[in-house]
């Protein structure tokens, strides 16, 4: 402000003198005293170069310090210490502000260095793309992850898969995508995902690659771990009674080395073998039958798919599973929104986990006042279709939260345990997921693609 204001008084300090030269050189002039008025018109000549020089000077010292900014030159200096107070004063705030902006620069740089080592130390492969197809970043992990660098053009991914290329040709983002890369290094799998992002008035699409091998071979193990632990609580429970049983009655017939003699066998004994046989007979049956419920799980058929109203599946399980809600004062709802809302899906295997979820919903709020069950089928922002399946239960504790679709894991007294595990088979088989979520109340949901 005060450089402004002394650059200000100057100019009208100035003008006013021009201006005064010029009314006195007139009258002099017309009072014809000629020899005064050629002084004072060469005064009036000076004072105009003057000013001239004096916003020339002005004006370059500026237009030089732009420059200087513009080449991210923060060398130049002005003089401070001149006879012009206004020049000198303007001299020591460029000399200021060329300071601030080079403290301004120096932490840009700093903190643009910074985020550069993040992305190059990153887990994650990051690069961005241009509208032309150039590659105007890759950092080391995503060049390491297709073993390919350097990274210019992605008409280079054509060179590492064909069909990876294809995912980038069109130059459009698209979701996360799995996608299998083998080279001679062995198989990756990767999660890709392209988003659109505008820089400086630049439209880019900024990629991120994930090596998942590792996460999935440490989920692949830990589901093995948790299915046989699943499956070894089950056998022995039903082995560890035959082999008891079995050793009792084997004690009947053999005593040390030796075999009995039928005449050592009284009618005790005939009857608890005969017991101790329809034991191990049950208990083979159970087996038996949980040998069965495995087959099952493991042979779901592909779903043979079709457009079906929501509206349509939702009445049919809730005619279904009125009769048990009616008679223990729960609340049962459905609805779909829109109205008019098509699922692609097999009728019969959706069905299948309604009728599942609804069930387990309705063993949950067993003995409980006001219990309610919600079904609601819907669209979500992302244009994906969902149906949710909520109850106002006791929950599910977070401890068993992350095993519930294990196979075989059961809370129940009955029942064979495969009932989520085998939800989420079909589901899968759809191309979607199914996920819970317990605080308050219950809800799963079965997401489409």
């Amino acid at each position: 402000m005060m450089v402004s204001k002394s650059i200000y008084y100057q100019l009208v300090f100035r003008i006013i003198l021009i201006a005064v030269c010029a009314l006195l050189t007139a009258f002099l002039f017309a009072k014809e005293h000629y020899l005064l008025a050629i002084i004072l018109t060469l005064v009036f000549i000076g004072q105009t170069y003057g000013l001239i020089h004096y916003v020339n000077q002005t004006n370059r010292k500026i237009a030089y310090f732009f420059d200087a900014i513009k080449n991210e030159d923060f060398t130049l200096r002005f003089p401070e210490k001149l006879s012009i107070k206004s020049i000198e004063e303007l001299n020591h705030s460029l000399n200021m502000l060329n300071n601030m902006i080079q403290d301004i620069h120096v932490k840009k740089q700093a903190q643009e260095q910074y985020y550069q080592e993040i992305l190059r130390q990153a887990d994650i492969g990051i690069f961005t793309i241009n509208e032309k197809g150039h590659i105007l970043y890759a950092n080391p992990t995503v060049q390491n992850l297709l073993n390919y660098r350097p990274l210019n053009h992605i008409k280079q991914l054509k060179q590492i898969d064909p069909n990876l290329y294809g995912l980038f040709e069109s130059l459009k983002p698209f979701e996360s995508t799995l996608y299998s890369l083998g080279n001679e290094r062995g198989k990756k799998e990767l999660t890709l995902k392209c988003t659109p992002i505008s820089i400086e008035g630049k439209q880019l699409l900024l990629v991120i690659v994930h090596d998942i091998q590792k996460e999935l071979d440490d989920k692949e193990t830990d589901s093995w771990v948790k299915l046989i632990r699943v499956l070894t609580h089950e056998i022995m429970n039903t082995i560890t009674p035959i082999t008891s049983i079995s050793e009792s009655i084997l004690k009947y017939f053999k005593k040390g080395n030796q075999l009995s003699t039928p005449e050592e066998f009284g009618e005790l004994q005939i009857k608890n073998s005969a017991k101790g046989l329809e034991v191990i007979k049950e208990q083979g049956n159970d087996l038996m039958s949980f040998v069965q419920s495995y087959r099952t799980f493991l042979s779901v058929p592909d779903p043979d798919r079709e457009l079906i109203p929501a509206s349509k599946i939702l009445e049919k399980v809730r005619l279904l599973l009125q009769e048990y809600t009616n008679g223990h004062n729960i609340i049962l709802e459905v609805s779909s929104d829109p109205e008019d809302l098509e699922l692609y899906i097999d009728e019969k295997q959706l069905t299948q986990i309604l009728l599942n979820l609804g069930k387990n919903a309705q063993q949950a709020l067993e003995g409980q006042d006001e219990g309610k069950i919600i079904i609601k089928a819907g669209e979500g922002p992302d244009g994906k279709k969902y149906i949710t399946v909520t109850d106002n239960g006791p929950g599910i504790s977070p401890e068993l939260i992350d095993e519930i679709f294990v196979p075989f894991f059961t809370t129940k007294n009955t029942g064979t345990g495969i009932g989520l595990s085998l939800s989420k088979q079909i589901m899968r088989l759809h191309g979607g997921s199914i996920r819970v979520v317990s605080n308050e109340t219950t809800t799963f949901t079965l997401t489409f693609q």
